[in-house]
């Protein structure tokens, strides 16, 4: 994968705003589209109060967390007694969960969704995401719901129908009717799906989503239709014109690293590799990334300073990369404009007298300022590798993270 796939992966994780299922599951309902009765709980006390409102009945007890893979990690339980549902609540909340997509650190379950059990005749898959090619809202539908889409997509496409929808226009009937006969729908059931699917586009029309999963959604064996579970991701971009979603966002399973970043100022994406990566400015910052790859490297983050940082948001985003236990070495890569080579200099020379620095550091100045910015970088007395050229600054700090370029 190259340096700049890498990034578009890490930007589709984490560059917008994800919400609980319980916050999903509001939004739906208040939408007037079908979803199990249920509660949220924060400690075992509020848990079993939940139980005693909702009857002795078979429960099903969810940990909250944003990550996906809940179920195969043990974060979904069944319960059908108060003591199954005791035991599943203290075994869940302020516990540490490990999914594939948490990594081995796992997330500290804050919360349980406490559900009535739903008697299941068949499971479905139910989205909305935004294609990119076609800049277009794309439905998308299958009958092998409760799956890893994204499995399905490699193991059999076929199941998967992709429904293009004009905003202009919003949902015809004939798109109406391909997605329900794909999913194999009962006939009885066409206008109360027609109505769902209707209500789902509106919603992510109007609160400005990049992504809406039901999954799965249910056909039960009373013969109706239910929302088991949900996942929404909205664009960041747009959150100015939504308050009420921006407050839902939950800070405590996001990455330090990054909320620090946007406190300050800076552009800041963590990736896989060992190579801290300091630029001002995206297209430089995604340049200096390839550079590093194309020398047998590999970039820890994306890292933009942006074209007027001040001599602060310098020294912080150096904490930021050297905050990173994998990175072997950190490279500063600067063209000065409107920001002076003598200012980004001030501010490396500030971090790394205040931060202990074990790693190796390479600098390459160019621009605005750079015959000052060398010169007090050379006469700091620190260990700083200069560059003059990007290539060199490439092989000199691949070289200095434990690697060997190719000749």
């Amino acid at each position: 994968m190259s340096a700049r796939e890498s990034l578009n992966s890490a930007r589709s994780l984490k560059s917008n705003l994800k919400i609980h299922e319980y916050q999903a599951k509001s939004i739906l309902s208040r939408y007037g589209l079908p979803v199990p009765k249920g509660e949220v709980a924060d400690t075992v006390p509020s848990a079993e109060a939940i139980f005693t409102r909702l009857g002795q009945k078979p429960l099903v007890l969810k940990a909250q967390v944003l990550a996906g893979g809940r179920g195969k990690a043990g974060g979904v339980r069944l319960v059908k007694t108060k003591e199954e549902f005791l035991s599943a609540a203290k075994d869940l909340i302020g516990k540490k969960l490990v999914t594939p997509q948490t990594g081995s650190e796992g997330v500290v379950v804050r919360r349980i969704l406490i559900e009535e059990a739903t008697a299941i005749a068949k499971e479905f898959y139910l989205g909305i995401a935004i294609d990119r090619k076609i800049a277009l809202p794309v439905f998308l539908a299958s009958p092998a719901g409760g799956m890893d889409i994204e499995e399905v997509s490699k193991t059999n496409p076929s199941l998967i129908l992709k429904e293009p929808v004009d905003p202009a226009k919003g949902v015809t009937a004939d798109q109406l009717q391909k997605l329900s006969r794909h999913l194999g729908l009962p006939a009885a059931l066409q206008n109360a799906f027609h109505s769902l699917t209707v209500s789902l586009f509106n919603i992510f029309l109007e609160l400005d989503l990049s992504l809406l999963e039901i999954n799965p959604f249910v056909l039960t064996q009373n013969n109706s239709l239910l929302a088991i579970d949900c996942k929404m991701t909205f664009d960041d971009n747009a959150l100015y014109r939504h308050p009420e979603i921006a407050s839902l966002r939950d800070r405590d399973e996001e990455n330090p690293k990054e909320l620090l970043a946007q406190k300050v100022g800076i552009s800041y994406i963590p990736l896989d590799g060992n190579i801290g990566c300091l630029v001002n400015g995206a297209g430089l910052a995604m340049a200096t990334m390839d550079v590093i790859q194309l020398y047998g490297g590999s970039p820890a983050n994306f890292l933009d300073v942006g074209g007027g940082a001040t001599q602060d948001q310098v020294r912080e985003a150096f904490k930021i990369i050297l905050s990173d236990g994998k990175v072997k070495a950190v490279l500063v890569n600067i063209f000065g404009g409107i920001m002076k080579c003598d200012v980004i200099a001030q501010g490396i020379l500030a971090a790394v007298q205040e931060i202990s620095l074990a790693v190796p550091l390479v600098v390459r100045l160019e621009g605005t300022n750079v015959a000052l910015g060398k010169k007090m970088i050379a006469e700091s007395g620190l260990k700083i590798i200069p560059a003059d050229t990007m290539d060199e600054a490439a092989m000199k700090v691949v070289e200095a993270a434990g690697k060997t370029c190719p000749s």
